[in-house]
């Protein structure tokens, strides 16, 4: 098994077998000695990546939030994206996408960790987390480009009646025993348009 581990891909396989521990049973059962085993790897394999297991669940929290934020990134900046409503829209698709086919990435983010936020639009807060300061800048783009003048308690229930559409869906999306009718992309695509 461990041929299988070429090129930086054991660091990988063990930050996914960490947060499959981590939402499964929680925290306090996740050691190297038990993603070892997970991989198929000697004991000592996870202490060339990882000091400890803190420093494991740290690079699980960077890797979930680099592949959110790019995925993000990625459809705001698509080329058949022009207007920051089509940006909101594309994004609010691709939130939803995200975790409904990554759900141990949903359950590790709001249901383990601590996420930082802040929903007042008056000011920009450097520690809240790098996804949702995406999201609040394009609903304050699409605020100052449409002239819209709304009240900062205003901006707040517009930003949180938006937010709790895309983060209600993506609850549902990767939840197990929740079966759609409709596939989750014409899902996503329409209730965010319903949404606005």
């Amino acid at each position: 098994m461990k041929d299988s581990y070429h090129h930086g891909n054991l660091r990988n396989a063990l930050i996914e077998a960490g947060l499959k521990i981590i939402n499964e049973s929680g925290e306090d059962a996740l050691s190297l000695r038990k993603v070892a085993a997970a991989c198929g790897v000697s004991h000592a394999a996870p202490y060339a990546h990882f000091a400890d297991k803190e420093s494991l669940i740290e690079a699980i929290k960077q890797k979930v939030t680099d592949d959110f934020t790019e995925e993000l990134e990625r459809s705001v900046n698509a080329p058949e994206v022009k207007t920051t409503e089509e940006a909101i829209l594309s994004m609010g698709e691709a939130y939803i996408m995200f975790f409904r086919n990554k759900p141990d990435y949903f359950n590790f983010l709001f249901g383990k960790q601590k996420i930082q936020v802040h929903t007042d639009m008056t000011r920009e807060y450097e520690d809240d987390y790098p996804p949702f300061i995406l999201f609040r800048g394009l609903i304050k783009k699409y605020f100052e480009e449409n002239h819209m003048e709304l009240s900062p308690e205003q901006q707040e229930i517009v930003l949180l009646q938006t937010w709790g559409v895309v983060q209600g869906l993506s609850s549902l999306a990767s939840m197990d025993g929740v079966e759609v009718g409709t596939s989750w992309e014409v899902l996503a695509k329409e209730c965010i348009k319903g949404g606005e």
